[in-house]
């Protein structure tokens, strides 16, 4: 809005100098910078609020004797005061509705401030008592053991010294989410993530972290763990994984429509080349979070 009020502004002082070359009456010139008056009022105030009035042309009755010859130019010189007067008001509205936007803008960011204070809070596990209790937690999710066995994740065969290590690192992390050691599998499982940000175990480990962080009652650490692997690494061997529990972090957290979207996500990118474990987990999945 500033821009267009100070460009009309240079319009209309450019417009009168211009009109006077052209050989134009004071009159005209004053009706003239009235109506880029007008124009800019109509683009400040498109409600139709104006400012003040303008003057009028004072009415010299006709016959009068003695009236002075100067008292067009004095009616003239009251309607260019109540411009500018007009003009300095019309400012001030401007700067006013400048300060309003700033307000707007610093409110804004303390809103994402705090936003972010409450999802850091979640995080920290400082709102378990927010999320519903579940009567049957094993209708929400697989329990551990069924879910991720030795024989549902059979190892591929090392390609590499690098790889052999990570896969080693992994399966660590892996028998501690096994024995329920969800801290210490946490630890262990994001360490390989970082320490193999290369390897196809990276994938692995950062899904499996999720779920640790989910079997300890972390809904909200999970669900950030599984959108990161999903999004840091959408090729990954885990990355559908991830995705699948990111719904069930959203049950949890009583965010079924938000759980939904992932599911959706989920069949829209990997569709039939997701395995076959998801596959026979998914259909139920939707059912649960009542997806359409």
């Amino acid at each position: 809005m500033r821009f267009h009020v100070v460009a009309m502004l240079l319009m209309a002082s450019v417009a009168v100098p211009a009109a006077a070359q052209r050989g134009e009456s004071t009159e005209r010139r004053i009706e003239r910078l009235e109506q880029e008056l007008r124009a800019v009022q109509r683009r400040v105030f498109p409600g139709g609020a104006q400012v003040a009035p303008e003057i009028e042309p004072q009415q010299v009755p006709g016959g009068l004797a003695g009236v002075p010859a100067s008292s067009a130019v004095a009616d003239l010189t009251a309607r260019v005061d109540s411009l500018e007067a007009q003009l300095r008001e019309l400012t001030g509205q401007v700067e006013q509705n400048g300060n309003r936007l700033r307000q707007l803008e610093e409110g804004l960011t303390r809103f994402r401030d705090s936003a972010g204070g409450r999802l850091d809070a979640l995080e920290r596990g400082g709102a378990p008592d927010a999320v519903p209790a579940r009567p049957d937690p094993s209708s929400q999710r697989p329990p551990p053991a069924a879910a991720e066995t030795e024989e549902d994740e059979p190892a591929a065969p090392p390609a590499a010294t690098g790889d052999a290590a990570a896969e080693e690192a992994y399966n660590a992390g892996f028998r501690l989410w096994e024995a329920k050691r969800y801290t210490e599998a946490q630890k262990s499982l994001e360490a390989t993530a970082k320490r193999y940000p290369r390897s196809k175990w990276a994938s692995w480990a950062s899904n499996l972290a999720g779920r640790a962080y989910l079997d300890a009652g972390k809904p909200a650490t999970a669900a950030k763990a599984f959108l990161a692997n999903y999004q840091g690494n959408p090729k990954g061997e885990r990355a559908a994984d991830s995705l699948y529990f990111l719904g069930q972090a959203l049950v949890a957290l009583d965010k079924p429509a938000d759980a939904c979207k992932a599911y959706d996500e989920l069949q829209d990118v990997y569709g039939a080349t997701m395995r076959d474990w998801l596959k026979q987990r998914l259909p139920s999945a939707r059912t649960q979070a009542k997806c359409r």
